[in-house]
């Protein structure tokens, strides 16, 4: 995937180019009626049919600005999916797309055709004949006669319906006010909407703004009120999301659906596309956020030898994956490219590209995240608590670590027997002594987040409970527990997880992270940043490990600077010093300023 690699990423043709170069080596992976897409092996929870439609609708997030916005690389494609679209809502062909059931996956694919219907008419329904058209309104309809989620999912059924008013088709309007009314009380404040109140994640940036901004913009003039709400509520958002990006573009890896990649900065994509602007945010910055981000990922190996996007994220991988991710579904991150659909003479791409950088602590209490970042905006760490999830593979990695980072991704559990196995990053684990797996947190009893701490109270197996303090110091941060147990425990106190050599890169290349650990430290550093954790009460001893390959995200082999310590029955303290930093700064002791802080936090 050279022609991506190299794709400098800076003006609308680039762009048009890099989708068209993303979407060329997928023509071959059409099935003969071009109604479905296989791009690999593996499965999700839903059948074999539905992934290959998935697959075929997934690719038309990028396909559906480009039609809107006239670029002539669509059209290499587009006669490909409208005899896809053709024969998959054709109940007499082979290839039909099946009738539908409550909560059917292929009533998210709806909501792509639905857009299309919406933007671009002319193509997804002008070209079509009287037959054809009945065909693919009455397979759409069925999204109105089916139950789904009280989530995210209802905008599918909104997009769908608003396509038919578009297109000039009846539309289910009744339908269409109930779902625009519950998704609106799915919404809190600060722009913040959540699914569930515990999962706090991307799906408020790619699920609801990214929906809702599409409403606006074809309804602005028919609903107008409604409109203005959602385009305020993503004015509000967007410079407290920017908080989740770094210089180089890098989003911060935290919560569920991982896979969708770039569908990170889909937001500012949608958000230029309906002309919104933030206070201190013009159209030159949300450009850079996009375009960094975009960069940033199509270098990264996560393209298999064919050109097809792989399930994982920093590269091929599916231990992270949820049971909702068939080979198709990282498609989805086509989102990203909406802003294909505004022409070359928009303000979004006459501006020029501008960083911006966020202050260098957040709190937002909404997603409940405090949110830091260097000096250099070269990595931002987030602190977390009170977030928990269920339903997705590996919940508490991806929602309940202590600390999430840019430039380190997380690790998630192949299995709990051993460290090693559980590659409990940025994490205490804690087993009973000599026995039994080893748990770290699932859920808080108490939390509160300010901009100077982090407490929560929790509980990682029955007769153990722990108070937990952190607090943040530029590239340092403290963490202070408090142990209660009923019986002798074993701990094991997790940094940040850092690339060991260039597996899945590079492999001609023999770079190693360096690696040191004594009775009172464990670290790495390297070419792949530093990773350092110091005992400063309660600890026995430090020590590097090599976890299972491909437990972490962002890269297949790691090692992990660890502390470990065996505690009595009876009250326990802990208190240690963890920095990160994206560049190779081994450290030899703790500055004083945190000393200073340890102290205040050892007699509090």
């Amino acid at each position: 995937m050279k022609e991506l690699q190299n794709n400098p990423l800076r003006t609308r043709r680039d762009m048009a180019r890099a989708a068209a170069d993303m979407i060329r080596p997928l023509t071959g992976c059409l099935t003969p009626g071009k109604a479905r897409l296989y791009v690999g092996e593996g499965s999700a929870h839903y059948a074999e049919d539905v992934a290959g439609m998935e697959g075929f609708s997934r690719v038309l997030w990028a396909l559906v600005p480009m039609l809107i916005g006239r670029c002539p690389e669509a059209e290499e494609f587009w006669p490909l999916w409208r005899e896809g679209i053709i024969h998959g809502t054709d109940p007499a062909h082979e290839e039909y797309w099946g009738d539908i059931r409550d909560s059917d996956q292929r009533m998210v694919e709806m909501a792509v055709i639905g857009t299309g219907l919406c933007f671009a008419p002319e193509r997804f329904y002008g070209e079509l004949t009287p037959a054809q058209r009945e065909n693919l309104c009455r397979w759409l309809d069925q999204i109105n006669r089916y139950d789904m989620p009280k989530n995210n999912w209802r905008f599918f059924r909104i997009l769908v319906n608003l396509g038919f008013l578009r297109a000039g088709r009846p539309a289910r309007e009744e339908r269409l006010r109930e779902d625009l009314d519950m998704m609106e009380a799915h919404y809190t404040r600060d722009g913040w909407y959540f699914d569930y109140p515990t999962k706090r994640d991307y799906y408020t940036l790619w699920g609801f703004h990214y929906y809702s901004l599409l409403y606006a913009a074809a309804m602005r003039d028919a609903d107008p009120a409604r409109c203005e709400r959602f385009l305020e509520r993503a004015r509000l958002i967007a410079p407290r999301f920017a908080c989740w990006f770094d210089r180089e573009g890098r989003g911060l890896p935290y919560g569920r659906s991982l896979t969708y990649r770039f569908a990170q900065s889909s937001f500012f994509s949608a958000l230029a596309f309906a002309g919104v602007t933030a206070d201190g945010m013009d159209y030159g910055e949300i450009k850079g956020l996009l375009l960094r981000n975009l960069r940033w990922w199509l270098r990264m190996p996560i393209f298999d030898r064919g050109g097809a996007l792989t399930v994982g994220y920093g590269y091929p991988n599916l231990c992270a994956a949820e049971g909702y991710n068939a080979p198709g579904s990282p498609y989805w991150g086509m989102k990203a490219f909406f802003v294909l659909a505004l022409p070359e003479d928009h303000p979004f791409w006459q501006a020029e590209e501008k960083p911006y950088t966020p202050p260098p602590v957040f709190l937002d209490e909404q997603v409940r995240l405090l949110l830091t970042r260097d000096r250099e905006n070269r990595q931002v760490v987030a602190y977390t608590a009170g977030n928990h999830a269920w339903e997705h593979m590996h919940e508490d990695e991806k929602y309940e670590k202590f600390t999430y980072s840019t430039q380190f991704a997380f690790s998630v559990v192949k299995e709990a027997a051993t460290l090693e196995k559980g590659a409990f990053d940025s994490m205490l684990a804690v087993r009973r002594a000599g026995k039994d797996l080893w748990h770290a947190r699932s859920g808080c009893d108490s939390f509160s987040l300010t901009r100077e701490k982090v407490c929560f109270a929790w509980s990682p197996m029955e007769g153990v409970r722990i108070d937990t303090v952190i607090l943040p110091c530029g590239m340092w941060h403290l963490r202070r527990h408090v142990i209660h147990a009923d019986m002798p425990l074993e701990i094991a106190e997790g940094a940040f997880a850092i690339r060991r050599d260039w597996a899945g890169a590079r492999p001609c290349d023999r770079v190693e992270t360096a690696v040191r650990s004594g009775p009172g430290e464990a670290q790495a550093s390297g070419a792949f940043g530093t990773s350092a954790v110091f005992a400063l009460a309660g600890y026995e001893t430090g020590t590097v490990i090599r976890p299972e390959p491909n437990t972490n995200l962002m890269y297949p082999r790691t090692v992990l600077p660890m502390l470990r310590a065996s505690l009595p029955a009876g009250e326990s303290t802990l208190l240690c010093a963890v920095f990160s930093d994206a560049g190779d700064c081994p450290q030899r002791e703790v500055p004083e300023e945190v000393l200073r802080l340890a102290e205040g936090l050892r007699g509090s």
